[in-house]
């Protein structure tokens, strides 16, 4: 009985080591950035929101250049996404005390991306926290929407530009 136990053991811990095995196999990374303008007008302390231009998935070419299809994608999600400022260049976020993404299309629903609250960088980067959110039908589409709500707690003295690399993890089935 103790060997069979044991022979179960083994069996499983392979099986599920050989599936996150395929997994890895089955997935890849897509890139996307698009910018993000806060405005030195806007209120302190009160959130504040940029809709940004639509972001072009150009998803399509990213699933032939990994020998998959749209149809096969089974599984998107957010790995990083990463804020940095690129203007002014000697600009760092310690005027900012919140942010929060979105993303959308104009046939789904808006959901949260990533977010940082209580921002304590004296950096010109950060990294959000990415939401668990199941993204396949807007990296799917061929364009989607990101809203940011920012929350400052310095008053700005002109416009900064902030530039958002977001990285997806897609897995595909192989049929």
């Amino acid at each position: 009985m103790k060997s069979k136990l044991i022979a179960l053991s083994l069996f499983l811990s392979l099986f599920l080591n050989s599936c996150s095995a395929v997994d890895d196999l089955l997935s890849f990374t897509i890139s996307n950035e698009t910018s993000i303008k806060i405005k030195s007008t806007s209120p302190i302390n009160l959130p504040a929101e940029i809709i940004t231009p639509d972001v072009t998935t150009n998803s399509s070419a990213e699933f032939d250049n990994n020998k998959t299809k749209a149809s096969l994608v089974k599984d998107v999600k957010i790995r990083s996404l990463k804020l940095s400022i690129s203007d002014p260049s000697d600009e760092t976020f310690t005027f900012l005390k919140s942010v929060h993404l979105y993303i959308s299309t104009t046939d789904s629903d808006e959901i949260e991306l990533a977010y940082q609250d209580n921002i304590n960088s004296s950096s010109n980067t950060i990294d959000l926290i990415c939401t668990d959110a199941k993204l396949d039908k807007y990296i799917k589409a061929d364009k989607y929407k990101i809203r940011t709500q920012v929350t400052l707690k310095e008053t700005l003295t002109k416009d900064v530009t902030v530039k958002a690399d977001m990285k997806f993890r897609v897995t595909a089935d192989p049929f």
